[in-house]
């Protein structure tokens, strides 16, 4: 119980902020939907997609909503340690792991708005959400999302004062994660070097298991890899962030 009250107070605290000041998310949803409406409609008029052209990108941006999130939420942190409030946290007896949470679902409450928004968006478009598929695959996300929003807030307790760190490796890590993923375009229709890459890259088990459960396959393999990879980045990124922050900041 002690755990979730703090988890709940340390949410309530960083979501504020997103009260106070509801066009940033507006400026946020300018890039998925960019997406939606400018890239999707390439794959849906020929592009050789395993799959209806919908039902296979929709899920993709959701994924790239997922990286661009919580990978960046310890830009925040950073903010906090730079001003000093992180240190009065640490001198509280509130839960070192309800501090991590906490801060993740914050960014996955504006996540899943989003989620929701770019959903409702594609359905007239041709997406066909099977909706069990889908609440299940946002759950999926939600997982994943914590462990990277937990190995966020490490790189950024590392990267203070400066943040140079932070910035630079958080660039350098997206993108190829992004690209070799097959979010935009099938990796299947690559070459064998990039496709030995896509294959040790955990966020392709994830966007494959968000496609197979919008369209409602609960048993497919694809779902149990990204489930044990979403899984695995959060104890390790649980892991690795409360031990940091128990080293001190």
């Amino acid at each position: 119980m002690a755990f979730l009250r703090d988890t709940a107070t340390i949410f309530t605290r960083e979501f504020a902020p997103v009260w106070r000041d509801p066009l940033s998310l507006v400026f946020t949803m300018a890039q998925p939907l960019l997406f939606l409406y400018l890239f999707g409609p390439l794959l849906a008029e020929g592009t050789a997609t395993p799959g209806p052209a919908w039902q296979w990108f929709v899920p993709g941006i959701l994924i790239m909503m997922c990286l661009s999130g919580p990978l960046m939420a310890g830009y925040f942190l950073l903010l906090d340690l730079i001003g000093g409030s992180m240190e009065r946290l640490l001198v509280t007896p509130v839960s070192r792991t309800a501090l991590l949470v906490g801060r993740t679902l914050k960014e996955f409450v504006v996540l899943l708005a989003q989620a929701v928004l770019i959903i409702g968006l594609a359905v007239p478009l041709g997406l066909d959400p099977h909706l069990p598929g889908v609440l299940t695959g946002l759950a999926l996300l939600v997982v994943f999302g914590i462990g990277l929003g937990a190995l966020s807030f490490v790189l950024a307790i590392v990267s203070a004062p400066g943040g140079e760190l932070f910035y630079g490796v958080t660039q350098v890590v997206m993108f190829p994660l992004l690209l070799l993923s097959g979010v935009l375009l099938p990796v299947e229709n690559g070459p064998g070097w990039l496709r030995a890459a896509a294959s040790v890259n955990p966020v392709t088990y994830i966007v494959e298991a968000e496609r197979a459960l919008f369209a409602g396959r609960f048993l497919d393999t694809p779902v149990l890899y990204g489930a044990l990879a979403a899984l695995l980045t959060a104890i390790i990124g649980l892991h690795l962030g409360r031990r940091r922050i128990a080293m001190g900041v």
